[in-house]
């Protein structure tokens, strides 16, 4: 009897000692993707104070811990939180209040687009984006005159697909001072038979945006938690957010606090002059879950409005080579900045003329430190003799894998056949660099992450097509993939040591997938089951 009471209590103690730790939340019952190198699959891990105590085995963890709240993740895939390495908050967000003009077939649609969202909304201005010439069956970019006659009477701004180009009525050009003898550096004002067409491209627009009607902060506000809800819907639980203005600083510390804004963002400064007086003031700057610690510089402009920097003309048009956005004078200031407050210089550049220029004034910085980490932002189009200089000067790609299924249209019309060599070269790159970090350049592009995975291992859009891939010998496997949208991303931004992967220690963004993470020819479509910030839920599918 005394030896079955002594065996019972020690079993209890055993018990208690086994299950006496106790953690804020434990998942368990699923396939846990850490990202670790390897193939590292785990089923359970432990959760306390935001950040991964253990994980493990299911007996292991579940033996050892405690927790109120006990996720069963039936069999599900759990991936790190994606990152969208290269997207625009606001700009989405002002695309989401505006006429959408996505995917439109002709300038009659424009057209008619713009007369409901008028009628709509009431408002006496009218703003849009997502016009691409190119799915209206022309190469030509379109024109203001059929704008004037509809409205004659309210400012009409109408933004490309890409960003880099506009459409205005003559009531905006004439608020804005503009007229066929307006000049600006690194950008076009079109004019045709003495008269101006309305299409400004890169600098060009900024010319209007000042006297562009502005929406107000209240839905900015309410469309930004909108977006953010859209992102965690996909597991996304990071952004880096590829340029900012001053006055967008305080806007996320005030939605941080004040509207449960949770979304970790990696802020990118323009470098205007107030936010270079910023960084100097704050260096590394972090507040909750916004970090600032780079300088976006725009180097050329975009190949669908033929503003991208090319060695030689486009093949499209023999007489323009593209624009040069930014001197270099003044790009050679911001990298000794960036160098001297450690911050990145993470520079746009599309055409091969524009990675060139960069890749050198990068080798200089290489020279004063090995591990800048300074990115090229989409390196669209590289002279193929200039790949090796990624690694040689340790220079980080951040790519877009949608752009080159939405471009394959017409990009070879654009900068010839023998240009392809070196476009959408995302296996080439990690190859010369080792990693690669991927994101969307929302609302350029959807801010659907699976999207990207079609991408960037089929080489597809959401259709299947091309058929056989574009440039498909370009292709990343699923794992460099997944990877670029989470360790290779965290790097990216310096983060590597607190986000990316699944690891003791590190913050616990993870997302619980409804299917399988994977990559096959037919697009298949996929979503978070629930989705987790610093340990905690901020979204959950049912």
């Amino acid at each position: 009897m005394k030896l079955f009471i002594l065996s019972f209590f020690s079993l209890v103690l055993l018990s208690s000692c086994m299950k006496g730790e106790t953690v804020d939340r434990i998942i368990h019952n699923a396939s846990i993707h850490t990202m670790v190198d390897g193939e590292n699959v785990q089923q359970a891990m432990a959760i306390s104070e935001g950040k991964i105590v253990e994980i493990g085995p299911d007996r292991q963890i579940l033996n050892k811990y405690h927790a109120d709240e006990i996720i069963d993740a039936g069999g599900r895939d759990i991936y790190p939180g994606f990152t969208d390495a290269h997207g625009h908050l606001f700009s989405y967000a002002q695309q989401k209040l505006s006429v959408n003009l996505f995917g439109l077939s002709s300038m009659k649609e424009l057209l008619t687009a713009c007369e409901e969202y008028r009628k709509k909304t009431k408002r006496n201005f009218i703003i849009g984006r997502g016009w691409d010439q190119s799915l209206w069956g022309t190469s030509e970019m379109p024109t203001n005159e059929l704008l004037n006659e509809l409205f004659p009477d309210v400012p009409v701004c109408l933004y490309r697909v890409d960003g880099h180009a506009l459409i205005a009525n003559d009531f905006l050009l004439k608020k804005a001072g503009i007229t066929v003898n307006s000049k600006v550096e690194g950008g076009k004002i079109h004019t045709s038979n003495g008269r101006l067409t309305g299409l400004l491209v890169d600098n060009a627009m900024s010319l209007v945006e000042y006297f562009s009607p502005k929406f107000s902060d209240k839905d900015i506000i309410s469309t930004i938690i909108a977006i953010q809800q859209e992102l965690f819907a996909y597991g996304i639980t990071g952004v880096h957010e590829a340029g900012i203005e001053f006055q967008h600083i305080s806007f996320l510390k005030n939605i941080i606090d004040n509207n449960g804004f949770k979304l970790n963002v990696y802020a990118m400064l323009v470098p205007s002059e107030e936010n270079i007086a910023f960084a100097k003031k704050n260096g590394i700057y972090a507040y909750k879950n916004l970090s600032i610690r780079s300088f976006k510089v725009m180097a050329d402009g975009a190949l669908g409005s033929r503003g991208a920097l090319l060695k030689k003309p486009y093949e499209d048009d023999h007489n323009h080579h593209g624009l040069l956005v930014s001197d270099m004078k003044k790009m050679r200031r911001i990298a000794l900045l960036a160098l001297d407050l450690d911050y990145q210089m993470n520079t746009h550049c599309i055409g091969d003329s524009a990675n060139a220029m960069v890749l050198e004034l990068y080798r200089k910085v290489y020279q004063v430190k090995k591990d800048h980490r300074f990115r090229i932002e989409h390196a669209q189009i590289v002279d193929p003799k200039d790949f090796v200089k990624f690694s040689q000067y340790g220079v980080m790609p951040s790519v877009q894998p949608t752009h080159a299924v939405s471009d394959q249209r017409w990009v070879e019309n654009r900068i010839g056949k023998n240009r392809l060599k070196g476009a959408y070269a995302y296996a080439t790159l990690i190859k010369q660099y080792g990693m690669l970090a991927l994101g969307t350049d929302f609302p350029v592009e959807l801010t659907n992450p699976f999207l990207t995975i079609h991408a960037a291992v089929q080489r597809m859009n959401a259709k299947n097509e091309p058929i056989d891939g574009f440039l498909k010998g370009e292709a990343l496997t699923l794992n460099e993939t997944l990877k670029g949208m989470t360790i290779w991303a965290a790097f990216a931004a310096f983060q590597e040591k607190e986000r990316g992967t699944l690891e003791t220690g590190k913050w616990a963004d993870f997302a619980i997938f409804e299917k399988p993470v994977q990559s096959k020819p037919q697009f298949e479509e996929n979503f978070s089951w629930m989705t987790f910030i610093s340990g905690e839920k901020v979204y959950a599918a049912e």
